[in-house]
């Protein structure tokens, strides 16, 4: 069904019975809790920061190629401004742990500060909504999510070179508390 039947047809009655066209989240709901292993080893499950820290969640298609390196490094380089906020800051793809190719590999190529998710069964990115129409790949997406759980902002606009930037610049417009130093 091309996209002017889809518009005219199907979206005004998913509107109509509360579903979202495009199966996504918006500001306001409650973000998909999730567990998933970090490059450095550890778990991270999204709970556990529930009235404690905000977190930011920047999705990135595929490790090793040139703009979700760029991205990457952008948000390492940024890292001190990250820093200030009450706020923890993971970047994340579908991409597998370990191997030549994996996250834990990646994330040492780059020396990043922070952890790098593995979702390599695509079920958070599914939750998300965050999965290629066309591609299999997770869209480069930046989710912020409150100390409350739920969805302050999703960037789906993220510039790659000055994410790490753009994050913290965020950070503050959405009023997230810096740390008390």
């Amino acid at each position: 069904m091309n996209t002017f039947w889809q518009s005219l047809l199907i979206t005004p009655f998913l509107a109509s019975i509360g579903c979202k066209s495009d199966g996504g989240l918006s500001a306001g709901d409650v973000a998909p809790d999730f567990l998933l292993k970090g490059s450095d080893g550890n778990s991270y499950q999204l709970s556990s920061y529930t009235g404690k820290k905000a977190v930011v969640l920047a999705w990135f298609p595929k490790a090793f190629t040139g703009g979700c390196t760029k991205q990457c490094k952008a948000i390492a380089e940024s890292s001190a401004a990250l820093k200030e906020y009450e706020a923890v800051y993971f970047t994340i793809s579908c991409d597998p742990l370990e191997g030549k190719k994996g996250i834990v590999k990646f994330a040492e190529s780059l020396s990043v500060d922070y952890p790098i998710l593995s979702d390599s069964s695509k079920s958070v990115a599914e939750q998300y909504g965050v999965l290629g129409d066309v591609l299999p790949f997770p869209k480069r997406w930046t989710f912020y999510i409150g100390k409350n759980g739920r969805i302050l902002k999703i960037d789906k606009s993220v510039k790659t070179g000055s994410s790490g930037d753009d994050i913290a610049v965020t950070l503050g417009e959405l009023k997230v508390p810096k740390v008390n130093l």
